[in-house]
C-alpha cells in the first residue's frame, strides 16, 4: 500500500545535492489589444512583473518546498543578475547556495512576455553564454560539490546546457557519489546520455529520449525497445521518460517496466515543470520510497505546477491533496489550522473569483436540520465556510453539561459533509470577529432567524454582501435529541 503520510514525513529533513544551471526568470504580463504602429507587432499593454530564481534553482527550490534540504552548486556571471539570484537563495532557509563567480560569461537571464488574456507566451528574450565553463570555473564547481557530497542523501544534475554540467564536472561528481554510496538523478540535456554512465536514474522528456535514441516514440513499447541500448550506454539503473499529458514511463534495468498515467490539469504554465518532477523524484528517493511511489508522487507534482503560473514549487499540503482521495482529506484539509491557514485559503478563492459564503453554529449532534441548512447554504456560494463555537463557548451558551462532542469531533463531521468546504473553530460566544475578518458575499442562516437578529448582518450589508434565510427542517433539534438520548439511559 502506498502510505503518502508515512513517505511525506521521511522526506522532510532528506539532503539533496543539486548541481547545475542557474537562471533569473522573468515574466512580463499584460493585455494585448492593438497592433504596434511602427511594425506588424502586438502591443502588450504590461499590468505586473514577476521575477524568479529558474533553470536549476528551480529544482533546489522545489526541493526544499517539500521540507528538504538542499546544498546548491551553480555559477552566476558577476552581474546584478546574478547578485539578484545570490540574495533570493540566501533568503531560503533550507537551500545552502554555492555559487561561483565568472566574471567572463553573463547570468543566464530569460524574460517571457506573457499575454494573461490569452495565456499565452509571446515572446522570450534571453541572455546567456551557452558555452562550457572554463578550465578554473571547472575545477571550482568540481571541489565544490565533492566537498558537499558527504552531507548529502542523494544527488541531483540538473542539466540546461549552459555550461556548468560538462562532461568532466559530471564524470567527477558520478564517479565520486557512487563511491560514497550516493544515488545520482539526471535531468539530461546531451543526447549522448554516455555522458551521464554511472548515474541512477536518467529524466529525459518523450523528444529529448527519441533525439537521444534515434527512435520514434509513441508508446510504452517503443520506449522499453529503446531503453535496453539507453541503459547500456549510460549504465544506469532506469531511465524515465516523461511525456506530458500521457504521464510518466519508467524503464528499469531488469526488464520492468512501470507507467504512471498523467493526473488531469487546468494548464496555466509549462515552465519549470520538469524542475518539479525531478525535485521530487530526489526526495522521494532519498526517503527510499519505491520507484512507483516516487513516480506517483512526481505526476502529481507536475499536475499541480502546471496549474501555476510562472515557475513555481509545490508543497508537502499541496502534494497531499492531489493524491490522495478526497475522503481521506477531510480532517486535515476541510478544517483550518489558525488564522494564517484561513487567510490563505481565502487568498487563494479570491483570486479565482469565487463567491465565499458563511454560516456558523454548535453543531453538536449533526441531524437533517442542519444538513438541509448547510447544503442551502452551499447552493448560495462557491466556497461555504462554517464557523464552528468551541467547546468553552458551547458551553456558556448551552450549559455545563454541553457540548456532547468535543469541538474536533464536530469539526470533523461537518468537514465530512460535501457541501462544507472549511471548518473554522471560534472561541467567542458569537462569530463577530471571524465574519469581519472574512468578509463573506453570503452570510446564511436559517429560517428560524430574521435578518435583524443574523449576527454580522450589518457589516456584510454595509460592503455590498447579502443576507440569505434558508428554510429549516421542522421537528429537529440538538437539544430534543440530547433530553431524549439521557430519558432514555436513565
Amino acid at each position: 500500500m502506498f502510505d503518502f503520510d508515512a513517505l511525506s514525513k521521511a522526506m522532510v529533513g532528506q539532503t539533496v545535492l543539486c548541481v547545475g544551471d542557474l537562471m533569473l526568470d522573468e515574466f512580463v504580463y499584460g493585455e494585448v489589444s492593438r497592433i504596434s504602429p511602427e511594425a506588424p507587432a502586438s502591443v502588450l499593454a504590461v499590468r505586473r512583473s514577476e521575477t524568479n530564481v529558474g533553470g536549476a534553482g528551480n529544482v533546489a527550490r522545489n526541493v526544499t518546498s517539500l521540507g528538504a534540504r538542499c546544498i546548491f552548486v551553480s555559477l552566476v556571471g558577476e552581474d546584478a543578475a546574478g547578485k539578484l539570484l545570490r540574495t533570493e537563495l540566501e533568503r531560503e532557509g533550507l537551500i545552502e547556495p554555492i555559487l561561483i563567480v565568472d566574471p567572463d560569461r553573463p547570468t543566464t537571464r530569460k524574460v517571457r512576455f506573457v499575454s494573461e488574456h490569452f495565456s499565452t507566451h509571446m515572446l522570450r528574450a534571453d541572455w546567456e553564454l551557452a558555452a562550457p565553463a572554463s578550465d578554473l570555473v571547472e575545477r571550482q564547481l568540481i571541489d565544490a560539490a565533492i566537498a558537499a557530497l558527504p552531507r548529502a542523501d542523494i544527488v541531483l544534475l540538473s542539466d540546461y546546457a549552459k555550461g556548468v554540467l560538462t562532461a568532466r564536472v559530471v564524470r567527477h561528481i558520478i564517479d565520486a557519489a557512487r563511491r560514497l554510496g550516493k544515488r545520482v538523478i539526471v535531468d539530461p540535456k546531451n543526447a549522448n546520455f554516455a555522458i551521464y554512465r554511472g548515474a541512477t536514474l536518467l529524466t529525459p522528456n518523450q523528444k529529448e529520449f527519441a533525439e537521444a535514441t534515434r527512435r520514434r516514440i509513441q508508446s510504452d513499447a517503443d520506449i522499453a525497445d529503446a531503453s535496453i541500448e539507453a541503459l547500456r550506454s549510460a549504465d544506469a539503473e532506469a531511465v524515465l521518460v516523461t511525456r506530458s499529458e500521457h504521464g510518466m514511463t519508467l524503464a528499469h534495468r531488469d526488464g520492468n517496466l512501470i507507467h504512471v498515467p498523467a493526473h488531469p490539469a487546468r494548464v496555466r504554465d509549462l515552465s519549470g515543470a520538469g524542475d518539479t518532477v525531478v525535485a521530487v523524484l530526489a526526495v522521494a528517493l532519498a526517503a527510499k520510497s519505491s520507484w512507483e511511489d516516487a513516480l506517483r508522487c512526481a505526476t502529481a507534482a507536475a499536475a499541480v505546477a502546471v496549474s501555476k503560473p510562472g515557475t513555481a514549487t509545490v508543497s508537502l499540503a499541496e502534494l497531499r491533496r492531489k493524491i490522495l482521495p478526497h475522503a481521506s482529506l477531510t480532517a486535515e484539509e476541510k478544517i483550518a489550522s489558525g488564522a494564517v491557514d484561513l487567510d490563505a485559503r481565502l487568498a487563494e478563492w479570491r483570486k479565482q473569483g469565487l463567491r465565499v459564503g458563511f454560516t456558523n453554529g454548535c453543531f453538536d449532534i449533526l441531524h437533517p436540520g442542519h444538513v438541509r441548512v448547510l447544503t442551502q447554504a452551499r447552493a448560495a456560494c462557491d466556497r461555504l465556510i462554517v464557523g464552528l463555537n468551541s467547546d468553552a463557548s458551547v458551553r456558556r451558551l448551552k450549559g455545563a453539561d454541553r457540548p456532547v462532542q468535543e469541538a474536533r469531533a464536530r469539526a470533523e463531521v461537518l468537514a465530512a459533509l460535501e457541501a462544507v468546504d472549511l471548518v473554522v473553530v471560534f472561541e467567542e460566544d458569537t462569530p463577530i470577529r471571524l465574519i469581519s475578518r472574512i468578509r463573506p458575499s453570503v452570510l446564511v442562516k436559517g429560517g428560524d432567524y430574521t435578518r435583524e437578529q443574523v449576527v454580522g448582518h450589518e457589516i456584510v450589508t454595509a460592503y455590498g454582501g447579502e443576507i440569505v434565510l434558508v428554510d429549516i427542517l421542522k421537528g429537529h433539534s440538538t437539544t430534543s435529541l440530547v433530553k431524549r438520548a439521557r430519558d432514555s439511559e436513565a
